[in-house]
């Protein structure tokens, strides 16, 4: 996977970042459904992006990733009959993973502003306000991102908060032990991820993969103060996050930024070692208690 790699230089993200017009309040959002997702829930999350908002999108690109239940099917045929100049389903015939669903989403959007969101969790009422203001006021910065809380059950149970650093610098720094972007709360300029290579398929990091292919190129990143996205949760959130496949997952990643210079040798080993120990070793109720205490805040 690393090997394919494509390097942009910081030159060419420059001049996109530079030669792109934009903050006209036109902005795309896309987000992914499967089988799995419950009908209820996708309702309230596209509630909180199209209705239950301060500034609300141009268009919403959705990816049903394979055959969905029916319950799912009738949803989205209200959505597009109630939306139909802002609803986009792209309907795959089987699931080809979320790296790309999205990667075709972002192919799909019509807007150079481009946002991203899960189909069960919970938009802030002003987030995308709060991120176009944030892009208008620094047109240097390529992707904004935001705080997060957790929630089970009900939105109003937060069981946590992942706290994310603000900076460029911080973020980079940040970047060489964990992700520092809440995936599901970041705004990005199109042009500038589809010049990086767009999303694609890497183990349940497909976000982080970007990223750092983003840091590669020299992008510039920032996370806002604010809590833009309230996250459905639960104790199988904490199993996925181990096992041998998502450990490799998370090691590929480490070594791409090794072979780039982003991390050094010791830094390298060091992450692994500690990735090994959360991923293969720990319970999934240990691993749970982790991510819950000393992973959020």
């Amino acid at each position: 996977m690393v090997s394919n790699v494509k390097i942009v230089y910081y030159n060419q993200v420059s001049w996109l970042r530079n030669n792109t017009s934009e903050m006209n309040q036109q902005f795309s959002i896309i987000t992914s459904i499967y089988k799995n997702d419950k009908p209820e829930f996708v309702r309230i999350a596209l509630d909180s992006m199209l209705v239950n908002q301060s500034v609300k999108p141009s268009e919403i690109v959705l990816v049903q990733d394979g055959p969905v239940s029916e319950g799912l099917s009738s949803l989205l045929f209200e959505y597009e009959m109630n939306y139909p100049t802002i609803m986009s389903v792209i309907r795959l015939k089987q699931n080809e993973g979320l790296g790309n669903a999205l990667m075709l989403g972002v192919e799909a959007a019509k807007n150079e502003i481009v946002a991203r969101m899960d189909s069960d969790d919970i938009c802030i009422p002003n987030r995308f306000e709060i991120q176009l203001a944030y892009l208008k006021a620094h047109p240097e910065v390529d992707i904004i991102g935001g705080q997060m809380t957790e929630f089970v059950d009900t939105p109003d149970n937060i069981v946590g908060r992942r706290k994310v650093p603000l900076s460029n610098d911080e973020i980079y720094d940040y970047m060489k032990s964990r992700c520092a972007l809440n995936h599901v709360t970041v705004m990005f300029r199109r042009s500038v991820v589809l010049k990086i290579g767009n999303y694609q398929d890497w183990f349940w990091n497909e976000d982080y993969y970007l990223w750092v292919r983003m840091m590669m190129a020299r992008c510039k990143f920032a996370n806002v103060t604010e809590v833009l996205v309230n996250v459905r949760s639960g104790a199988n959130q904490y199993a996925r996050r181990g096992g041998r496949k998502y450990y490799e997952s998370e090691k590929g990643i480490k070594k791409l930024m090794l072979d780039n210079g982003l991390i050094n040798r010791t830094e390298y080993f060091s992450k692994v070692a500690q990735r090994y120990i959360i991923q293969i070793l720990m319970p999934n109720r240990v691993r749970g208690w982790v991510y819950r205490t000393l992973a959020r805040q």
